[in-house]
């Protein structure tokens, strides 16, 4: 075994423990489909060959090429941006992530996504989404971001998008079902995000809006019709006042066919 083998072990306790103590803050709103793949992810040999790779490109030459022509989110260089951060991680009961704005196109024609680890994640932000959105919107995006940091997305979808635009610095027999199996996996990974910008900004026609800006138009359908059945549920009504509507694993039924 090489030093990099045990230094990934060694990555994957600590991911572990993370991920109980976030779970212990309460990430109640994920999606249980998102949670019940992703708790079989790393069983897969492709998925965890595909894991191990993104852990050595974004410690070697990923994390500076990615984040090289962009600016770090502060109180003075990007304000809204560090404001709404600040806000959606108090909101999550985490600690804030760090934020970026990059003028550079992202691969896949992306407008927001979150690279690293869950030791170290980066949001990153286009800047045409940050100079088009105002406050509502931002907390929108950022609590999705957030979201995702929250719940041990970040390495899983970093490899995926890896896999999707640098599929070179993999093996190559474990590209195509890597990327089936996180494929599969991110559809359900964007419903417990989209709930956490939900939560962040409080709006859902806001939400809806920012679906459709950032999703294709077949998986917005999905994504925002099993939004509204969670801005419907007894979770969400509950936060600001009696409870109505079905609970958690009622929802998440529903939520299931319309995914299927």
């Amino acid at each position: 075994m090489t030093s990099y083998d045990f230094d990934f072990l060694r990555y994957v306790e600590r991911r572990k423990g993370a991920r109980e103590a976030q779970s212990r803050e309460g990430a109640a709103y994920a999606y249980g489909g998102d949670l019940k793949v992703l708790r079989t992810l790393d069983r897969l040999k492709p998925v965890r060959l595909a894991l191990e790779g993104t852990v050595r490109l974004w410690r070697g030459s990923a994390r500076a090429e990615i984040l090289g022509p962009a600016m770090k989110a502060t109180e003075r260089s990007q304000p809204k941006v560090f404001a709404a951060t600040e806000a959606c991680a108090a909101k999550l009961h985490i600690a804030p992530p760090v934020a970026y704005v990059t003028p550079a196109p992202i691969a896949g024609g992306l407008l927001a996504w979150t690279f690293g680890t869950d030791e170290d994640p980066a949001i990153l932000l286009h800047a045409s989404l940050v100079e088009g959105s105002g406050e509502k919107e931002l907390l929108d995006v950022l609590g999705r971001e957030c979201g995702h940091v929250q719940n041990n997305h970040v390495l899983y979808r970093t490899a995926l998008h890896f896999l999707l635009h640098a599929a070179g610095g993999f093996v190559r027999w474990i590209v195509k079902p890597a990327t089936m199996a996180l494929g599969a996996w991110h559809a359900r990974a964007a419903v417990t995000a989209d709930r956490a910008g939900l939560l962040c900004g409080r709006d859902l026609e806001v939400s809806t809006r920012m679906i459709g800006r950032l999703a294709g138009e077949a998986e917005a359908k999905r994504r925002i019709e099993a939004l509204g059945l969670f801005a419907a549920s007894a979770y969400y009504t509950g936060l600001s006042g009696a409870p109505s509507g079905p609970n958690s694993a009622e929802c998440d039924a529903q939520v299931a066919k319309v995914l299927r």
